[in-house]
């Protein structure tokens, strides 16, 4: 009886630890496919709004303001992905990102705000949409133009 109690409490207490941290967060590798994957996403949502601002595809306002939706809620999720020890590998990113985490997670916490105010003009028209679309990708093209390998 004492040994199935005793296997019962120890698989409760590992099941709630691995429910409440993620079992692989501490590994680079992993760390590095998270973020890119988030930038894939970010490249899809992005990539579809630009084309509607570019005048490569027909504006529509509902689609633009999906995408925008989405985009704000991606750009609250890369700065988790740069952990320490995840600086190597099949990234393209620069020596200087890693050197320079403090001005990196400065630039996401405002492309997370350049996002938000995109996503409260989004579903208006196109001459509303613009600049804000314009204010992110100006902030993106910072990040990449200084810490990713073109």
């Amino acid at each position: 009886m004492k040994s199935k109690l005793l296997v019962g409490v120890l698989g409760a207490t590992l099941f709630g630890a691995s429910m409440s941290t993620p079992v692989y967060a501490d590994k680079a590798e992993d760390a590095i496919k998270y973020r890119q994957g988030v930038f894939t996403a970010f490249r899809w949502h992005f990539g579809a709004m630009g084309a509607m601002v570019r005048g490569k595809v027909d504006y529509d306002a509902e689609q633009f303001a999906h995408h925008a939706t989405q985009l704000a809620a991606l750009t609250r999720m890369p700065k988790e992905g740069f952990i320490e020890g995840s600086d190597f590998g099949d990234t393209a990113a620069k020596a200087e990102l890693w050197e320079n985490l403090d001005d990196v997670n400065a630039r996401f916490d405002k492309l997370i705000s350049d996002a938000d105010a995109l996503l409260a003009v989004s579903g208006g028209s196109l001459g509303d949409v613009r600049p804000a679309f314009g204010a992110v990708a100006k902030n993106c093209k910072g990040c990449h133009d200084n810490y990713k390998e073109e």
